[in-house]
């Protein structure tokens, strides 16, 4: 019988290993993009998504949490939409504690080439040197926020917390 048991609990416990993956959130800005970068820290997969953050990034990260064996986390932690980094935030420093996954940050300007990232109105971020401000531009800046092939050379920091930077209303 306990042959049995044995060849029982070998069959369920060693399913096929799933991929290591580290994740890339940029959920500051539409369309919402997940990056799934390998090992070898290079792009295997992109998840775009339109829908509003509060309603998409949950079932997103549980699918691939379930496809993957997610090692770390890194997300956006501004500036920009202020809702989306607070929703972003709480839901990685949840799956941080719950699952035991490193949840780290990086300023979204490392994805738009540093170009000015909206704010509210026609206020946007902008950063000059290492401090970032709020500036009014009168023509309207579309920077597109792209997902680096590698993340090799991606500045990460090691605080986690919103970079919440706030324009004076």
């Amino acid at each position: 019988m306990s042959l049995s048991l044995s060849n029982h609990y070998k069959a369920e416990h060693l399913q096929k290993a799933l991929p290591k993956v580290t994740l890339v959130v940029l959920s500051i800005a539409s369309p919402m993009q997940i990056g799934v970068y390998g090992e070898n820290g290079t792009l295997i997969d992109t998840i775009e998504s339109d829908q509003k953050t509060s309603d998409i990034l949950l079932p997103i990260l549980t699918a691939l949490l379930e496809k993957y064996d997610v090692r770390e986390i890194v997300y956006t932690r501004g500036p920009g939409s202020y809702m989306a980094i607070k929703l972003t935030y709480v839901m990685l420093k949840t799956i941080e504690i719950v699952r035991g996954i490193r949840c780290r940050g990086c300023s979204a300007f490392v994805f738009n080439g540093g170009k000015p990232i909206k704010a509210v109105g026609n206020l946007y971020f902008i950063k000059e040197k290492e401090t970032i401000i709020t500036k009014k531009l009168e023509q309207p800046v579309n920077a597109q926020f792209v997902l680096p092939h590698s993340i090799h050379d991606l500045e990460i920091d090691e605080e986690s917390t919103p970079a919440y930077n706030l324009p004076a209303v």
